[in-house]
């Protein structure tokens, strides 16, 4: 039986304050059988969930616009970013928080949700796997404006767009949300929608 490649695992929390962040030092066996001591941060949000909500007989699809600040650090001029809805499991099976993500956010209560995938989105420093859905709705499953909570300071917009114009938007850029990108591809890939 091979043995782990990781051993000796030390977490010193960094900060607490939003979410979790660990400093986290082990020794890491290399491909030659050699120990090093390496170091990382891992930052521990939690689990969520992502929703791309698709109409095939009108050809659109829900898409949110909210403001995000680590993109405004990052050069997103107004730091606002278009995207699936999503939100953190908080403990929640991943169909069940979808489910009340989507009313939340977008106003639309849908029953019938697909899971298509899980990934992790940033591996390389934040601990979150996200796990994808797709469901069909219709304007008589519109329950409320949505918007998101305000006790939450989310303050989204819920925008219904042409899918041929949210491929446009991933294309020239406009897009930049990974999740999204990855649910319009999925959907443009299995044909959800005419394109």
């Amino acid at each position: 039986m091979d043995q782990p490649n990781v051993k000796n695992i030390k977490t010193e929390l960094l900060s607490d304050n939003w979410y979790t962040l660990n400093k986290v030092t082990f020794d890491y066996r290399k491909p030659d059988g050699a120990w090093e001591t390496q170091s990382r941060e891992a930052y521990d949000r939690g689990n969520g969930a992502t929703i791309l909500l698709y109409n095939a007989s009108t050809n659109s699809v829900i898409l949110t616009r909210q403001f995000r600040m680590p993109t405004y650090l990052n050069d997103n001029a107004d730091g606002m970013l278009l995207e699936t809805c999503a939100g953190l499991l908080d403990q929640d099976d991943p169909t069940e928080c979808i489910k009340r993500e989507t009313e939340e956010e977008t106003g639309y209560r849908v029953s019938d949700v697909r899971k298509v995938m899980e990934a992790y989105m940033s591996p390389g420093s934040v601990t979150e796997k996200l796990f994808f859905f797709v469901a069909e709705y219709s304007k008589d499953m519109k329950v409320t404006e949505g918007g998101g909570h305000a006790e939450e300071q989310e303050n989204i917009e819920v925008l219904e767009l042409p899918f041929q114009e949210a491929l446009r938007l991933m294309e020239t850029g406009e897009i930049k949300d990974a999740k999204t990108i990855m649910l319009l591809q999925y959907a443009q890939i299995h044909r959800l929608l005419v394109f």
